[in-house]
């Protein structure tokens, strides 16, 4: 196999790693909008294009002579670079621009939701009008979650109760630079992501992830597009149970009946109520955190993977049971006033029990230094979560100066607290 990966953050060097251990494959190709020193080590060549063109992409895609292309972020996806590939006879591994709509278009996804039946749809509403969200805001009884229709990177979303008052969320809606949103109810619990490898109708789902969004320890501050995450060793997380996680992958499986042609990776954002779980949010492609969990676990060739959802026979993946924890370091700032030029300097011996994945750097002179994006994460793994937390400290010990980490993610206290919260509400 020769595979083209499209992306060039954390989530794709992953990728790239999974796809570089795989016997199935002969070369690795990468599309990227900026090189990746974790992906240019790993690839065979390596192209900066715009990776949201499928002129472009599929123009690469033909040079290399590649059969498959396996894409990462959503923004290609949304631009039609899988309709492209296919068009000139590449597999790609992730949804048509209009399978990806369930990510893309979030109105197209709430309505497709209560179309279809699926279970978990919270209470929401549809507005093309600014005005008329805040004013739906107001009105409402209960606090909401209000949600721009399309991509934000994870960024667009505000919660009332929580991040901001009724009022406040009005000002935003009001003020942003979106006309479409969907107001919904805000939903009380934990939120557990689950994402599975789909491909004719046939789905094989990974261990579940806990993704932390909120930039400050204690789950303070902005969104961001994910400040870290973990798993535990096995399939489900210290506040959830089976019944919990087969709700979960029962909810998917009605999206991929409903949803014929999908393929690739659909990943499900719940909230686990008291109530069971219920939709946040679907997403077209792996998590980034979420996939450097997830992908190092993996216990199947991960070409195999790819190669048999192109032949309609997905191979029956199996996950190392370990935890992980994985923490980003960030500029700081970051999210909303991020300082570029800090030097990165990680003195990390790699093995399989601790994992760098790089997101956004600029190198200059064999040197790393930040971006105004997220930086660089590690990842430990270990037969406990805790274990793995620590071996994600000690890796980031000597990180430097001028960047930012959520320490708390992982740590014992807030993986009881996350117990604790769920044993009250149920």
């Amino acid at each position: 196999m020769k595979v083209l990966v499209v992306g060039s953050g954390g989530r794709e060097h992953a990728i790239t790693r999974a796809l570089d251990g795989s016997d199935a494959v002969e070369e690795i190709h990468a599309a990227v909008s900026n090189r990746n020193p974790g992906i240019v080590e790993l690839a065979d060549s390596v192209r900066e294009l715009d990776t949201n063109s499928p002129d472009e992409v599929v123009e690469y895609a033909k040079e290399t002579d590649v059969g498959y292309a396996v894409v990462g972020p959503e923004a290609p996806l949304e631009a039609g670079v899988v309709d492209a590939l296919e068009d000139a006879g590449v597999y790609g591994f992730g949804p048509r621009a209009d399978e990806a709509r369930i990510e893309t278009d979030k109105a197209w996804a709430r309505n497709f939701m209560e179309e279809n039946g699926i279970d978990g749809t919270p209470d929401f509403e549809i507005f093309e009008s600014a005005d008329a969200a805040a004013e739906y805001v107001a009105e409402y009884d209960g606090d909401v979650a209000v949600k721009p229709h399309g991509l934000t990177g994870g960024k667009g979303v505000r919660v009332t109760g929580d991040q901001l008052s009724k009022e406040e969320a009005q000002k935003y809606v009001r003020e942003s630079d979106w006309d479409d949103w969907v107001v919904e109810e805000r939903l009380v619990g934990e939120e557990f992501t689950l994402q599975a490898f789909v491909a004719d109708g046939e789905l094989i789902p990974s261990p579940a992830v806990q993704d932390h969004k909120r930039a400050y320890e204690g789950d303070e501050g902005p969104n961001t597009g994910g400040m870290g995450s973990y798993t535990d060793a096995g399939r489900l997380l210290p506040f959830t149970c089976d019944e919990d996680y087969e709700a979960a992958l029962g909810i998917m499986r009605q999206v991929v009946d409903a949803l014929p042609e999908y393929r690739g990776v659909l990943y499900g954002q719940f909230m686990l109520t008291s109530d069971g779980p219920k939709v946040v949010e679907f997403n077209a492609r792996f998590g980034d955190p979420e996939a450097m969990n997830i992908l190092p676990l993996l216990e199947t060739d991960f070409g195999e993977v790819v190669r048999g959802a192109e032949r309609g026979d997905l191979p029956d993946a199996t996950f190392a049971e370990r935890a992980t924890v994985c923490k980003y370091a960030v500029p700081e700032g970051y999210p909303t006033d991020p300082e570029a030029g800090a030097e990165i300097t990680l003195d990390v011996e790699e093995g399989d029990d601790t994992l760098v994945f790089y997101a956004s750097v600029d190198e200059r002179d064999g040197k790393l230094y930040t971006t105004t994006s997220r930086a660089v994460a590690v990842v430990g793994v270990g037969d406990s979560i805790a274990e793995a937390e620590e071996r994600a400290e000690n890796a980031l010990a000597g990180v430097g100066d001028g960047l930012r980490v959520r320490h708390d993610i992982g740590k014992p206290d807030v993986v009881q607290k996350r117990i604790d919260h769920m044993e009250e509400l149920r």
